[in-house]
């Protein structure tokens, strides 16, 4: 088995740790501000709708694979990336637990699928990577299962690649402190509490058994041809934009936006009369 983790350099001025799993994680000084990253986001956002163009007019097939652990921020990301495109390009797949005849079919088959055409770009709200994190830890899955898949998945992905789609996957790593800090914030909050599941609460338990199992994960498929791109995700807004910034410069494209141009003038029809007001019914303007 070959160790694939890769030693990240850390910036001066910026203090480093390390998570149980691993990873370096890097603690940022100044708190990017609210005003300043809603700018750069808008930025980034600009150059994401001339990638949407790029995409639909040369029919690529995108795949972006969003994976971590429970609250490392893979969807406030994702929903970043998704305000800004057209939802007929820009997909996002989030599959529930597998039923009773998925659990029967070949493993990659569901996720197959979901898989695009020509001309669009498919986010992965967590993928094919649930058997060798929950389904394994969790015990979801035999050993015979599991090991079965560590063998397939690296050839699964040459295949994706072979047919001609774009495969990006990212890794959000955050650490024990702050995935407990966002655990606490979610159950405060009634907005965001429905991100709490039973599940979540009894794999909080498990951090080491995680890590491990990210380890193993890596070492089989962080590959030449498929590999892994990690994203440090205790500063929520920097990871956004360090993502969206990091996709952006993986798929070359030219700016085919088009041209602002002028309306004409509508045409006015003197015979029209609007039905009267009471006759519809309007909903209350209570604000």
């Amino acid at each position: 088995m070959k160790n694939t983790e890769k030693k990240q350099k850390v910036k001066p001025g910026k203090s480093s740790g390390r998570s149980a799993e691993g990873d370096i994680t890097v603690s940022y000084g100044d708190k990017l501000s609210k005003s300043d990253y809603e700018k750069k986001l808008n930025e980034l956002g600009i150059e994401l709708v001339k990638l949407q163009e790029w995409v639909k007019q040369k029919k690529l097939k995108v795949v972006v694979l969003f994976e971590g652990r429970d609250a490392a921020g893979k969807g406030g990301v994702i929903k970043a990336i998704e305000q800004f495109m057209n939802p007929r390009i820009c997909k996002v797949v989030a599959l529930g637990v597998p039923t009773e005849k998925e659990k029967e079919q070949w493993y990659f088959q569901r996720y197959v699928s979901e898989l695009p055409s020509g001309g669009e770009m498919m986010l992965f709200d967590r993928s094919w990577y649930n058997r060798s994190g929950v389904e394994h830890v969790m015990g979801f899955c035999t050993k015979e299962e599991y090991e079965e898949y560590l063998r397939s998945c690296p050839e699964f992905e040459k295949m994706l690649i072979r047919s001609g789609i774009i495969l990006v996957k990212y890794w959000f790593s955050v650490s024990n402190d702050e995935q407990e800090k966002r655990f606490q914030e979610r159950i405060e909050n009634p907005i965001k509490r429905w991100k709490i599941s039973p599940m979540d609460i009894e794999s909080r338990n498990k951090w080491v058994e995680f890590s491990v199992a990210k380890d193993t994960m890596f070492a089989y498929t962080d590959t030449k041809q498929s590999p892994w791109h990690v994203v440090e995700a205790d500063d929520k807004r920097r990871a956004r934009l360090n993502c969206i910034s990091h996709l952006l410069s993986l798929i070359p494209y030219k700016d085919l936006t088009p041209k602002p141009y002028k309306l004409t003038p509508r045409k006015a029809d003197k015979h029209y009369v609007r039905p009267p007001k009471q006759e519809q019914n309007f909903v209350p303007q209570k604000y």
